[in-house]
């Protein structure tokens, strides 16, 4: 996660000459930027599960104008304790979340829960009146997925999902491209995630002072199966599928909603999965490598796959393969390149082995059916590429739609049933595995076939 300071970056970014060529709308930030406000006008924010991710996601959200954390739950004392050393001690803290969902001072919450209170955490805060960013995945379980849009509909409050590629100006560009008929039309879509750390495989530091003092473990389990005290499931919940959704959840569920978005698509069909434990053998249940490949109703075909023992840096990408040309996405630079060859360029290979005069009479007539593609057009080859501003943040701008959502009550850049069908989707590759077959799937319906 980068941080910026707000002004320098709009600087920056008014110098910039984003994306060349591109449209003049820019990015969601720009378009739904807040109006100011006063200092005492502000969205009052709560933090309801305070480890990496939501303390990441709270640096964010607060560089939003006219934003303030009020409050933060977590089951775990050291990081309430260092709620207040990041954000004041006047901040209230505490292991239940349901006593600030109480409170009227606070308007909306952000939920970083583990997976598996996901859906209790949001339907709770919905009833309550509370304004709802939930981190992905939106699901644990298939179930999960109903009750919370009918909780966002019934209570008439917003939710947004926190997979922030949605907020994208990169992935923005890239679904103008794709629209455009840039690659011409789209038949395969290739992405990964890959890592090669003990962070990076969810190893996450357990703290000296673990125990059932500093740590609320009754009240983490919630709806898991009981068991006796356990700090490593505790801070490396991800590990097992009791709490986590495994690499499926944690990181296919980004590149579905990157998928989704810059396709318009709702989600494939038919899915077929396969990996596991390779090399992470820690007693976890998750598996360290899943490969997985699903067929859209739009005619092409998804393959994804996430390595935790790469070998390399993180690495994360897209490839987006259509009849003229490819489309690459890279998440280590920022980068949209396109690379354009046209169908149609030239005749058959065996039109050389033919009489000269069969040759000509030949392409003569190949060029009548196949014309110059695009005429007057995109240049018919070549190589573009498109860059973010340096220290751009697009988890910046998904808090920033939120935000914005959350004054004006129009409809968020990523509801819960665009978050539903993500997450209903990644969650597709563990089913495959558990049951050794493909499985099937209606995106329009969100139900298992």
């Amino acid at each position: 996660m980068h941080s910026i300071d707000r002004r320098k970056f709009l600087e920056r970014a008014a110098k910039t000459t984003l994306l060349a060529g591109a449209a003049t709308r820019l990015s969601p930030l720009f378009a739904q930027q807040p109006a100011p406000r006063s200092p005492n006008d502000n969205i009052q924010l709560a933090l309801i599960g305070a480890g990496i991710q939501g303390q990441g996601d709270t640096k964010f959200a607060l560089q939003v104008p006219g934003v303030k954390l009020v409050a933060v739950a977590d089951c775990y004392d050291g990081r309430l304790t260092h709620a207040k050393e990041l954000w004041g001690s006047d901040i209230f803290t505490t292991r239940d979340y349901r006593e600030i969902l109480k409170r009227k001072d606070v308007d909306a919450v952000l939920i970083a829960t583990p997976d598996h209170w996901h859906k209790q955490a949001a339907v709770d805060s919905l009833r309550a009146g509370k304004d709802v960013y939930l981190e992905k995945p939106m699901i644990h379980l298939y179930s999960d997925g109903p009750e919370i849009i009918d909780a966002a509909k019934s209570s008439n409050r917003i939710l947004q999902v926190g997979s922030q590629r949605v907020s994208s100006i990169l992935y923005s560009k890239a679904k103008e491209l794709l629209a455009s008929g840039a690659i011409g039309k789209l038949n395969m879509v290739t992405a990964r995630w890959d890592r090669n750390s003990s962070m990076g495989a969810w190893n996450y530091t357990v703290p000296l002072d673990a125990s059932t003092e500093t740590c609320d473990w009754p009240r983490f389990q919630g709806s898991a199966p009981k068991m006796a005290w356990n700090a490593e499931r505790f801070f490396q919940w991800r590990k097992w599928k009791d709490y986590g959704s495994g690499v499926a959840g944690d990181l296919f569920v980004h590149l579905f909603s990157g998928t989704h978005f810059i396709t318009g698509s709702h989600g494939p069909t038919r899915a077929m999965a396969t990996g596991g434990i390779r090399f992470w053998k820690d007693g976890r249940d998750a598996d360290d490598v899943l490969l997985a490949l699903f067929d859209y109703p739009e005619g092409f075909n998804l393959s994804l796959h996430v390595n935790f023992v790469d070998g390399g840096e993180e690495s994360e990408g897209f490839l987006f393969t259509g009849s003229e040309g490819l489309m690459e996405i890279d998440g280590r630079t920022n980068t949209v390149t396109v690379t354009r060859t046209p169908l149609a360029k030239e005749p058959g290979y065996t039109v050389s082995t033919f009489a000269d005069a069969m040759q000509k009479a030949s392409i003569a007539e190949y060029r009548k059916k196949y014309p110059v593609p695009h005429p007057g057009g995109p240049p018919p080859e070549g190589v573009q590429a498109f860059t973010a501003p340096p220290g751009y943040s697009d988890s910046y701008d998904h808090f920033s739609n939120f935000f914005a959502s959350v004054r004006s009550r129009q409809p968020v850049v990523e509801d819960a049933t665009f978050g539903f069908r993500a997450a209903g989707a990644a969650l597709l590759s563990n089913l495959s595995v558990q049951k050794d077959s493909v499985v099937h799937w209606n995106p329009e319906t969100m139900k298992i076939v």
